[in-house]
Order: C-alpha cells, then structure tokens, then sequence
C-alpha cells in the first residue's frame, strides 16, 4: 500500500502498450498476408510501417476517448466494452482505408477473423491486466465523514466499487475535528463528503500534511474555481472567475461545428428517421413528431422536437410528469426508440434552428425548472449556455441521477468549454448509446433530497436567510 504513485501510471502505461502492440500485430499479420499482395502496386517497408502505425494511432486515439485505457479506474466490464468498441471503430475505419488503398472493396472476412481475434486477446487482456493491477495495488482502507443523509447515497454507490474502495468506517462530521483527525491516521484514504467549507479544508490541510489520499466531493463554488484562470501579474497569484459563459469566438465555433456535424448527421440518419416514422405512424395513427416547450440559452423558450414515444394523452390532465423507469406511457415502439436514443434525432432540427447545440445542458421544460430552483437556486446556472442533446450530464449521469449532481456536471462541462472537449463528448455519446444505465427514466426521487450546500461561514443575515428557506 505504500508504493509510490508514480510505479501506478508506469504500470498502467506498460499494461495498455501491451494491448495496443499486440492488436496492432495482429493487424500487420492479416494486412501482410490478405491484402498487401493484392494491391495493384503493393506497400514496401516504408509504406507497410506508415500503414500499421496509422492502426495503431487509432486505437490509442479511440482507446483514450472511450477509457479503454483505464485499468484500475473503470470496472472490468466498463474496460472490456470501450477496449471492444474502440476496436471495431478501429477496424471499420481501416477496413474502408484498405478498400480506398485498393481502389476498390475489399474482401471483408480476413477482418472478421482479425476481429474474433482481437476479441479474444482482449478478454484475457482485461483479466490478466486487472489481476496484476489490483493484486498490486489492493483497495485503499477508507473513512468516510459526511455532513448529512446525502452521505449514505455516496457510499452506497460507493461501496458498488469494492475493487476500488473499502470503506470500514463512518463518522458524522458533528463528531468533531480533534476526534475525526485521530481516525484519519488509522486509514489510507478519506472520503469527505457535504462538510461546511471551512471544516472541508481543516480536514483536507491534515490530510495533506499526513500525506492520506482524500476524496472530496466538490460544490458548485469548486467547480466555477476549477474553471478559473491563473494570473501572475505580481508575487500574489491571482485566480480569474469569468462568469460570463462562453465567449464570442467560442460561440462563433460552437455554431459552425453544429451547423455541420448536425446537416451530415440528419443526410445520414435519413433513412432511420422514415423508418421510425412509419413504425410510430402505423402502431397507433397518432401523430409522429412531438412538441413540448423547453428553455435554452437565458430562459429563453422553444418548441423542442422529438420522435413520439408516448400514447397521445400523455399529460391529458395538462400536468407536468417526469418519465419513470416503468412509465407505462411509454409505448413499444417508444421503449425501442428511447432505449436506443432515435426519439432524439428531430432535436438535430432545433440545432439547425438554433435553439440548441449538439452538445450542453439538457434543455428542462419551464415547470420543472421552476420546481428544481425552489429546492436548488443554483439551477439557473445551466442558462449560461444553449441547452444541448448530449452533455456531461447524459454521459456520466443517468436519467435518475439527481438534479443537483446533474447541476454539477452541466457546471463542469460549462467552466471547462473547449472545441475538442465537444468534439470528445460526441464521440462519447456513441459508447453510452447501448448502455442500459444511460437510457433509464428518472426516478420517482430525482428531486429527492438536495445534497444541501454547506454555507460558508461566517454567515451573513441574507445568507441565514436564504439557507432557512431552502431547508
């Protein structure tokens, strides 16, 4: 448990080197022998390494997009999935590379039989790799100190991670510092979670100086910091918290990267989208497209559109209702639908319209903003940018995480804007897309108990105020 932290990415570096030379033979073995000798001017040295290289650039590219690389962090399971779909992406592009090299399709069944291959050296790649990792590097001995009930849902789903976390114990932070910084030095790591800010950094300077792993669970303040710039005009450092959203030039690349990845997307989905209109239109004569009204970019409204995947009369009392796991609303043509996410191709026409973006914060309808501010005033914050069909919240998230870990996620994803981190979520949005936790409706408790921000202290008479009310 004290090996240094250093020999943990030499591992893992060592470890997915392996996977990445491995298929990548593979690959060079079936190119040598299918296709290099059959081309109209076949590859030499040069051009045989180029070839194989370029593979190989792709794998580490899509491994790294889709965390097949992180042994150690994503369970067994999560590892085995994104190393398999990076794979066939993988092969799919190269299969219609070596088709353009020679000028002409190519023969596909030597790249079925690479790709049962590479399957194969996967799986016992996966196996052998987390064996040695967490044989290695066992879960740390944890304490977890929390500040209230939001507590006990964290380690619930903590403790889903037993590979990673072993939490033996758990105290209330009521219990006091001098008590909880005695239990700290019994354990190798620190779960903090929902503890008022100045208590958060006592604990968090201890751990430091006692070099114990901590975990912190962050607030919406952290987050707005995290995103800050660093300024160094003088011998103080400064931190830049902009608030303002995005900027002009990002607003400027954000839009033309929607206008063109939404148009190709609609020419290519053409076909699933008549095919889904037909299915919707013959199971019941109802109407195909579905209107609602949603707010985007400063509480602006609009008309969002989707595949209807509901019975007409859904809301025939004219009630607002959250979508259940089970909704019995839902039709059959809509479980398929929703369960592979085509209900949401239309919205691609809001993003042409410019009400939405390909990627940011699910745009909510006005009732339920109004009814998720009452509880968390923070929410607005989401307004900051245009709502988005794909986001932090959808990828990382669930239909029934709750509304102020989403609020954080949106958060993240808007103090962190960058062109590449939208390009990196799209292509991420396709490995969640057959993941069934992805797809799951909310939760009866989705605006279940908040996990109450800690005020800072000390407290001004506003402050006390505003917290009563939200309590």
């Amino acid at each position: 448990m004290n090996k240094p932290e250093q020999f943990k990415r030499t591992i893992a570096f060592l470890l997915n080197a392996l996977i990445l030379v491995s298929l990548s033979l593979v690959y060079a073995y079936i190119w040598h022998v299918n296709y290099n000798t059959i081309i109209i001017q076949p590859f030499l040295g040069k051009g045989n390494w180029l070839n194989i290289a370029i593979y190989l650039v792709l794998l580490y590219f899509f491994s790294r997009i889709y965390g097949a690389n992180r042994v150690g962090y994503l369970t067994k399971s999560e590892v085995m999935y994104s190393q398999i779909l990076s794979l066939l992406i993988v092969n799919v592009i190269t299969y219609f590379q070596v088709s353009l090299i020679g000028r002409g399709l190519m023969a596909v069944l030597p790249f079925i039989v690479m790709t049962v291959v590479q399957v194969g050296i996967i799986a016992i790649w996966v196996f052998l790799s987390s064996y040695l990792y967490f044989s290695l590097y066992p879960p740390h001995r944890t304490l977890f100190i929390y500040g209230n009930e939001a507590g006990t849902m964290l380690e619930h789903k903590m403790s889903t991670r037993s590979d990673k976390f072993r939490i033996e114990a758990s105290i209330h932070i009521r219990e006091g510092l001098e008590t909880i910084q005695n239990r700290i030095l019994d354990y190798d790591a620190v779960i903090i979670c929902d503890v008022k800010t100045q208590e958060r950094n006592k604990l968090l300077k201890f751990c430091f100086d006692h070099s114990v792993r901590t975990y912190i669970t962050p607030k919406l303040s952290d987050i707005i910091i995290r995103g800050a710039n660093t300024m160094h005009l003088f011998d103080t450092p400064l931190l830049l918290c902009k608030n303002m959203g995005l900027t002009l030039e990002q607003r400027f690349v954000k839009r033309a990267l929607d206008l063109i990845l939404s148009l190709l997307i609609l020419i290519v989905l053409s076909p699933v989208m008549a095919v889904t209109a037909v299915c919707i239109k013959v199971y019941d004569r109802g109407p195909v497209l579905f209107r609602q009204e949603r707010c985007t970019i400063d509480g602006r409204i609009f008309k969002i559109c989707k595949f209807r995947s509901m019975v007409t009369n859904a809301e025939e009392k004219g009630i607002a209702q959250l979508a259940t796991e089970h909704d019995s609303r839902i039709t059959p043509v809509g479980r398929v639908i929703r369960k592979l996410r085509i209900d949401e191709i239309p919205q691609l026409f809001n993003v042409l319209s410019g009400n939405m973006s390909l990627v940011g914060p699910r745009p909510e309808r006005p009732e339920f903003i109004e009814m998720y501010s009452k509880k968390i005033p923070e929410f607005s914050y989401r307004l900051k940018v245009k709502g988005g069909l794909t986001g932090y919240a959808q990828i990382l998230g669930k239909y029934n995480t709750t509304a102020y870990d989403k609020l954080k996620l949106d958060l993240m994803y808007i103090e962190n804007y960058s062109f590449s981190l939208d390009l990196k979520l799209l292509l991420m949005t396709f490995k969640v897309i057959f993941q069934r936790e992805s797809t799951e409706g909310f939760s009866d408790v989705i605006v279940a108990e908040r996990e109450d921000e800690a005020p800072e202290e000390p407290e001004t008479k506003e402050e006390k105020s505003a917290s009563t009310e939200r309590r």
